[in-house]
């Protein structure tokens, strides 16, 4: 491994997020930087501009790209679908149509699924014609939400090759399927991937074999004994609903007996919390004070069609995703030549030097910005972290070639389902399955998103 060091958790073929949020971290944490440097000098030089830091651009661009494609000259719409009861709630998906609405030609709305519907055999919305859909939620929901609001049109829209991402991304979108990764098919996928994907098994009562080569005669009575260097995750989830973590949650049985009882868990490999975690100052307005503080970080790279469309810093504690209550994290391209660990050495003690009156005032300005760009998920305001992770720009070439890597071996293991090779592994109900066969992938504009836990060069025991 080159460039960083680390794993991906897990991989979201369905309906990732972030691309907006981590735009407006930019705007916000950049806005901090300058402040900073107003009150004194850090003597880093950190670019928050790089592409890669806005994916939302790129993202806005596929889109846009697919609906010319489907319907060329003619009224062209995108339709940003997305559950009913958050379309007030969700920022992102609100600015998504509005950056649509941007681009010449081209306009966005966002909408519930039961808004759609069938005019002269078109799926339109309000009377227009939908060129594209991207559509913010799995199939299982999509299945759910027609049981109860008959979805014709947006089934009719999956058929025609419509929604982005294609519902044939499901059956892969499970993570199990590191299991494949890293199995006995390993020699199938790159070797930059493989070596990257923690060990992984679906949890049931089985033989199998552990991280390293060993002989497992009980799976469930080995995660028992092992338990503070393993994870248990629902096979299918986000939001960090159901998970268990080794040390974190130290009952083993209880979270051994939750994942029997719900059924389609993965148990996997805990990766050390120092490799991913780095030390941020944090203000503390009743005590007056500014500390370091660890954190856990994550790494969420954006990959298309085209590449790299770029990236999501969070941190918070395990999980580290904002719908289990985590933040997020301004990212900039370390200009400055010096390491990553050097650079954040200096930025942190230039924060941390800081008056905490002064510092307690940025903090302000910070929230204030936060409420001005309506920065909220579903549990309220995002937190924001004080100062930037920085990456390299050998860093970013490296994640640019791992991310080519991840298109590539996703493609792998669809041409594996769609052949019958995956039967076992992707224990989906068969009337989901009917949808993703509607709509192959296979290539088409989509959105990959890869959860790192990385380590740029600032975790606690870098070198």
């Amino acid at each position: 491994m080159t460039g960083f060091a680390g794993y991906h958790s897990e991989w979201n073929l369905g309906s990732p997020g972030g691309w907006d949020y981590q735009r407006v971290t930019q705007v916000i944490g950049k806005a901090v930087w300058l402040r900073l440097n107003e009150i004194a000098p850090v003597g880093v030089d950190l670019d928050f501009d790089h592409p890669l830091l806005y994916p939302v651009n790129g993202f806005v661009a596929m889109l846009a790209a697919a609906c010319r494609a489907r319907d060329g000259g003619r009224s062209r719409l995108v339709a940003v679908v997305a559950e009913e009861e958050t379309l007030d709630d969700v920022t992102e998906n609100i600015n998504l149509a509005e950056h649509l609405n941007r681009i010449d030609g081209i306009h966005g709305a966002l909408m519930s699924p039961q808004q759609l519907e069938l005019k002269s055999g078109r799926v339109c919305w309000m009377g227009r014609p939908v060129s594209v859909a991207f559509v913010d939620f799995n199939t299982d929901v999509l299945l759910a939400l027609h049981r109860k609001h008959d979805l014709t049109p947006l089934l009719q829209a999956v058929r025609e090759g419509r929604v982005i991402n294609p519902r044939g991304t499901e059956p892969i979108n499970v993570k199990s399927m590191f299991e494949v990764v890293g199995g006995p098919h390993r020699d199938r996928f790159h070797s930059e991937i493989v070596q990257r994907t923690p060990w992984t098994r679906q949890f049931h009562p089985r033989r199998t074999v552990g991280p390293r080569g060993e002989a497992i005669d009980d799976l469930v009575e080995w995660t028992a004994r092992h338990w503070n260097d393993l994870v248990l995750k629902p096979e299918r989830g986000y939001s960090g609903k159901g998970v268990r973590v080794g040390g974190v949650n130290p009952n083993a049985r209880e979270a051994i007996d939750l994942a029997l009882r719900e059924g389609h868990y993965i148990v996997q490999e805990k990766i050390p919390l120092h490799l991913w975690a780095e030390e941020i100052p944090t203000l503390n307005a009743e005590r007056g004070s500014t500390m370091l503080e660890r954190y856990q970080t994550d790494f969420r790279c954006l990959v298309g069609p085209s590449g790299l469309m770029g990236f999501l810093g969070r941190y918070g504690a395990v999980p580290t995703n904002v719908g289990s209550g985590g933040g997020v994290q301004p990212l900039a391209v370390l200009r400055s030549k010096m390491s990553v660990q050097e650079a954040v050495n200096r930025i942190n003690d230039a924060i941390l030097a800081m008056d905490c009156g002064t510092l307690g005032k940025v903090v302000e300005m910070q929230e204030s910005m936060a409420v001005e760009h309506r920065f909220t998920y579903l549990l309220g305001p995002i937190k924001i972290a004080l100062r930037p992770r920085l990456i390299s720009p050998r860093q970013i070439h490296a994640l640019t070639e791992y991310g080519r890597a991840l298109w590539s071996d996703c493609l792998t293991l669809e041409r594996m389902w769609l052949s019958g090779e995956l039967s076992s592994v992707v224990k989906i109900e068969e009337e989901e399955l009917e949808i993703a066969r509607m709509q192959p992938w296979r290539g088409s504009p989509a959105i990959i998103a890869s959860d790192g836990l990385f380590d740029f060069g600032a975790s606690p025991e870098s070198p």
